[in-house]
C-alpha cells in the first residue's frame, strides 16, 4: 500500500472538541497537506454527545479549515489510518502528565503497524490545561465555558445538560 506522508490522522473523542483541539488541528495543517480529524465512537468511554453531533460540532469549529475533513471511525485506529491512506497519527501532549499513555499509545499503534508514525505536538500555552472532561464538568456546574469551546458548543452543551437534567 502506498502510504502518503502528507496525510495525517487526528483522531480523539472531542466530547466536545476546545480550543486546544482547534488549536493542534491548526498546527497540524500547517504540517501536513490534509488532516483527517477522526472522531472516534468510543462507546466504552460512553461520550456525553453522540458520534453525529461530535462531528457537527467539530465542523462548526474547524470546517472552515480547507484541508481538512472530519469522519468518524470505530475501528482499530492504525487500520482506519491505513483504510485512508495516511502514515502518520497526530496526539496532542498538554503537560507531561499526557506523556506516559501517549508513548504507550504510540508504542502499541507502533507494533500493530510498524510503518504508522505517531507525531507529538503541544497547544498553545493558553490552552495546556483544557481538557473535555473540564469543559463538561465546568458547563454541568453553570459555568461559563465559552473561553474554553466556540460559542456553538457552549450552547450544545447548556442545552445537553438542561436536556440530561430534566
Amino acid at each position: 500500500m502506498n502510504k502518503s506522508p502528507s496525510i495525517a490522522v487526528y483522531p480523539g473523542t472531542f466530547d466536545p472538541i476546545t480550543h486546544g483541539h482547534t488549536d493542534l488541528v491548526t498546527r497540524a495543517a500547517r504540517v501536513f497537506e490534509h488532516v483527517i480529524v477522526a472522531i472516534a465512537e468510543s462507546p466504552h468511554k460512553t461520550p456525553f454527545f453522540s458520534l453525529k453531533r461530535r462531528i457537527e460540532l467539530a465542523e462548526s469549529q474547524i470546517g472552515h479549515l480547507k484541508n481538512i475533513s472530519i469522519v468518524g471511525f470505530s475501528n482499530l485506529l492504525v487500520d482506519f489510518v491505513l483504510e485512508n491512506d495516511a502514515s502518520v497519527i497526530v496526539r496532542g501532549l498538554r503537560a507531561v502528565s499526557d506523556f506516559e499513555y501517549e508513548f504507550q499509545l504510540a508504542s502499541m499503534n507502533r507494533n500493530l503497524c510498524d510503518s504508522v508514525e505517531t507525531m507529538f505536538l503541544t497547544p498553545d500555552e493558553k490552552y495546556g490545561f483544557i481538557s473535555s472532561t473540564l469543559v463538561r464538568e465546568v458547563a454541568r456546574l453553570n459555568g461559563d465555558v465559552t473561553q474554553f469551546v466556540g460559542r456553538e458548543i457552549a450552547q450544545a452543551l447548556e442545552q445537553q445538560f438542561k436536556t440530561v437534567g430534566s
